[in-house]
């Protein structure tokens, strides 16, 4: 197969016969096509995903199609979106080492990606309604999300290589569109394609979209969103976009990729696992969840302190771009100047993340795209006891991230209101 040919999707009947020649695949797994044993994995929203096995190895074969899969061919989309994701994933292999699975072939024509398999790993959301508590995630989570936001961002790069590199992903119109929208404003109305868990949710809803204050918040986010083109992003980082071993973490499906505010990773990856927490009580058939629950609350307190941690690290040993020059501070033996700044950056930070946070909790339980986290649960009233409590929680973080100043305060908050009784 080569670039120059006409898109076609592939399928389990065709991959063998129309990648048979592509040598990086031939090299993964064998050169028998027969003996080759392919599986279409994709749960997700908008991507074929197969798993190719032969008779040396196994490859992943992950194909973009010309329209969102959740929705169908009445969502057109644009398959230009495996070029960016193919171009995000080399940056962030070359930012963060180890961090996404290797790259073995891109066509860009065919809209595919071959890479590695990744085995026995599993999707983290998975895990954590499994109630497996993963000993790496947080350091590793933490480190990707600092060393991949900083070193994509004018703090590190030369400037003429972030702006060659944010006109790039400039590119990416429509991803960049449908988070505008399916996050920051469709939550907030009576969108075609939202749904909730009703009627048990319906006052609630009708409350939160009433709620003038919550919705001016959602928009100055939305607008920070849209114009503070700082870094690179990953631009879907939640637990669905992780997989994960006891040992291992690798960071996937970065087709959303663009240059944004660095707090959307860090707030949108910690509202995946505040939203964990809240629906464990879903999840206790085999008994209580209690300590799932504290186990969750310290990993968002780990992964905060790890990021902080080493974004400081580099800000003192890589902060080579040109924003907050070494030689304005400690060229000048100024020292606490340097630091007094990378204060102000990470409280910025902190207070914007929580933002993000509380919209992804609300977008994934009143808009399009669910989570497993909360649809896996099949008593729709315990379901939705359960988002409702997410819901007053995402509500608090957006409104009022101005006046909350630490990680114990946010999870002390998520506490008080887990033990709340139902709605």
């Amino acid at each position: 197969m080569t670039g120059n040919l006409q898109f076609e999707a592939l399928s389990v009947e065709t991959l063998s016969s129309r990648l048979g020649d592509n040598e990086a695949l031939r090299a993964r797994i064998g050169k028998d096509t027969s003996a080759w044993k392919v599986r279409e994995v994709g749960d997700g929203n908008l991507n074929l995903v197969f798993i190719v096995e032969g008779a040396s190895g196994a490859a992943v074969v992950k194909q973009a199609l010309p329209y969102v899969r959740l929705v169908g061919d009445s969502w057109p989309l644009p398959l230009k979106r495996s070029f960016f994701e193919y171009h995000a994933l080399t940056r962030q292999e070359a930012r963060a080492p180890g961090s996404v699975p290797a790259i073995y072939h891109f066509d860009e024509g065919q809209a595919l990606i071959i890479m590695e398999y990744l085995s026995p790993h599993i999707i983290l959301r998975r895990a954590l309604i499994e109630g497996r508590q993963l000993p790496n995630i947080a350091r590793d989570i933490g480190l990707f999300m600092a060393r991949t936001l900083f070193r994509g961002s004018d703090l590190h790069m030369a400037a003429k290589d972030r702006k060659a590199d944010l006109a790039l992903f400039a590119g990416n119109v429509e991803l960049c569109d449908i988070t505008e929208n399916l996050v920051f404003s469709d939550p907030y109305f009576d969108a075609r394609m939202n749904r909730h868990t009703s009627p048990q949710l319906d006052d609630l809803v009708a409350e939160l979209r009433a709620d003038r204050d919550l919705k001016v918040e959602a928009q100055r986010l939305k607008h920070i969103f849209a114009a503070n083109a700082e870094t690179l992003l990953h631009g879907d980082l939640h637990s669905g976009s992780i997989m994960v071993t006891d040992s291992q973490t690798r960071m996937i499906d970065p087709e959303f990729a663009f240059y944004g505010p660095m707090a959307f990773d860090v707030g949108m990856l910690l509202a995946n696992f505040w939203m964990s927490f809240f629906s464990q009580r879903g999840h206790e058939q085999s008994g209580k969840r209690d300590a799932m629950r504290a186990y969750l609350l310290a990993v968002t307190v780990e992964t905060w302190v790890v990021f902080r941690a080493e974004f400081s690290h580099l800000w003192r040993t890589e902060r080579t771009g040109m924003l907050y020059q070494k030689s304005l501070f400690e060229d000048q033996g100024d020292r606490l100047g340097a630091e007094q700044a990378l204060d102000h950056v990470l409280d910025q930070i902190w207070t914007d993340l929580l933002g993000f946070a509380g919209i992804e909790v609300h977008r994934r339980i009143l808009g399009l795209a669910h989570n497993a986290d909360f649809e896996t649960i099949a008593d729709e009233d315990l379901r939705a006891s359960c988002e409702a409590k997410a819901l007053k929680f995402g509500r608090h973080l957006a409104v009022n991230r101005r006046q909350i100043h630490s990680i114990d305060e946010v999870n002390h908050l998520a506490a008080l209101i887990e033990q709340e009784s139902s709605i």
